[in-house]
């Protein structure tokens, strides 16, 4: 049988032959040109043998390597035959279908197999914090007062909520009925709040479920009886009754380039001024308002903000990360009152927030900075916060949200990047050590952050996998 390689070497050498011919046949040409003058005349007829030609020896570069021996015909082999045999193994080697592709066994995973908490929120009456998991797609519910021991690997849960049928996802946020006992969880990539009891456990329906825009954190004012929801892609703030469920209608929306949201992800309620305070990312694109006027066309809804698919192309931009302040009830295309936005604010991904009105002063998880910025509650501007948490004794990395809780006068952190909830005085500063941590995986162990990868690329420089979440 004739190999691939001794095929490619006898190609090479019949390319050399007809290389060699055809510089031959260069020189002939330019022999029959040469003459003297009167080509045209003689009708390019060649010279005479004796009189004067141009001669012109060409060696040819020497072979690299061996040359291949050739294959008598006897053989049966013909060069046709040897290809159409490679390709056969070719094809062979190739899965037939994408299903195959599909049922193959990976050669490694990347997962973190450990809780990565998104969201919490805490029952000041009976002591529980509840958790969101959004590398596991569950809701963990601990005891107020546990406290993991650094030989401990982690804290066992009292309870878990997960499983096909609690329809829990990518959860971002979390907010408990103090009253109601019901636990509201916000999916920031499937576009649904879902309500469950306090006493659910395991893999159960939810009580009711709403049907949002890719929603991110959400707030719920009990003194008017509505629930707010972020809507980071859309940039845009949107409202519902607190009840609303199944494909109930918002009943305002708050959107467009003069309100100034950016990637909104957390949200505060001050009802004593009737304010809502809003954290911005920065990152945002233009609508078209002629698409909507204050409806989604697509879904015929009132209300629905125009999402990121409406978006006008070449309008994507990076603004400053902020805090935007509105009206409790401002709706439509409304500029924010005030905006705290610059660079003495150290803002950078400010994610949760929440608000001490007895001593009027905001929270924030500044989540690429591992920090919590405390401002006043009338700040605007480019305004230094009061005091900054941060530090390697606070344990804070990627805090993502809080909750403030005034009846025991603690701050609680969930940190995404170290599978840890962390609890401090309200008034903590500097490099502060928590009161108590509760640990979902071992000490110092860190969490390898992938939330609803998109894509994966390689650096082959840097020898990287690189993962868009």
């Amino acid at each position: 049988m004739v190999t691939s390689q001794a095929q490619g070497r006898t190609s090479r050498s019949k390319r050399r032959f007809f290389l060699a011919l055809a510089v031959l046949g260069v020189f002939a040409g330019l022999f029959l040109l040469r003459g003297d003058g009167k080509g045209e005349q003689r009708g390019w007829q060649p010279e005479a043998i004796g009189n004067s030609r141009l001669v012109s020896i060409v060696p040819l570069p020497e072979t690299d390597g061996q040359m291949c021996q050739w294959v008598p015909a006897s053989t049966g082999t013909t060069l046709v035959a040897a290809l159409r045999q490679e390709q056969l193994a070719a094809r062979a080697a190739t899965p037939a279908s994408r299903d195959e592709v599909a049922r193959r066994e990976p050669l490694r995973v990347i997962r973190d197999s450990y809780p990565s908490f998104s969201g919490l929120a805490v029952d000041t009456e009976r002591d529980e914090v509840y958790a969101a998991d959004e590398n596991l797609l569950q809701i963990l519910v601990y005891d107020r007062l546990d406290n993991t021991p650094e030989t401990a690997t982690m804290t066992e849960p009292r309870r878990v909520l997960g499983g096909p049928q609690t329809e829990i996802e990518f959860v971002c946020g979390l907010y408990f009925d103090q009253n109601a006992g019901e636990i509201y969880a916000s999916h920031g990539d499937t576009g649904r709040v879902l309500v469950f009891s306090r006493t659910q456990q395991g893999d159960v329906p939810p009580v009711r479920g709403l049907r949002t825009p890719k929603s991110r954190v959400i707030a719920v004012d009990e003194k008017n009886q509505e629930l707010f929801v972020t809507s980071q892609h859309d940039s845009a703030v949107v409202v519902w009754r607190k009840q609303a469920a199944g494909r109930d209608a918002p009943i305002r929306l708050l959107q467009g380039d003069r309100t100034r949201l950016a990637n909104p992800h957390g949200i505060v309620i001050d009802n004593q001024n009737d304010l809502i305070f809003v954290t911005n990312h920065g990152q945002k694109s233009d609508r078209d308002p002629a698409l909507g006027r204050n409806r989604d066309r697509e879904r015929n809804v009132l209300n629905w903000p125009l999402e990121r698919s409406r978006a006008i192309p070449g309008t994507g931009r990076f603004l400053p990360p902020s805090i935007t302040v509105y009206s409790r009830a401002a709706q439509g295309n409304t500029p924010p009152l005030r905006v705290i936005e610059g660079p003495k604010t150290q803002l950078n991904w400010p994610a949760g927030i929440v608000l001490d009105e007895k001593r009027g002063e905001l929270f924030v998880a500044n989540d690429i900075d591992h920090s919590i910025l405390v401002f006043r509650a009338t700040a605007q501007g480019d305004v230094a916060p009061l005091r900054v948490l941060q530090g390697p004794k606070t344990g804070l990395q990627y805090p993502s949200a809080l909750f403030l809780d005034t009846k025991n006068e603690e701050l609680w952190v969930a940190n995404y990047g170290n599978h840890s909830l962390t609890v401090f005085s309200p008034t903590a500063e500097g490099d502060t050590a928590p009161l108590r941590t509760i640990r979902s995986a071992p000490i110092r162990s860190q969490a390898l952050m992938i939330g609803n990868p998109g894509a994966v690329g390689y650096d082959t420089k840097r020898q990287e996998i690189l993962v868009p979440n």
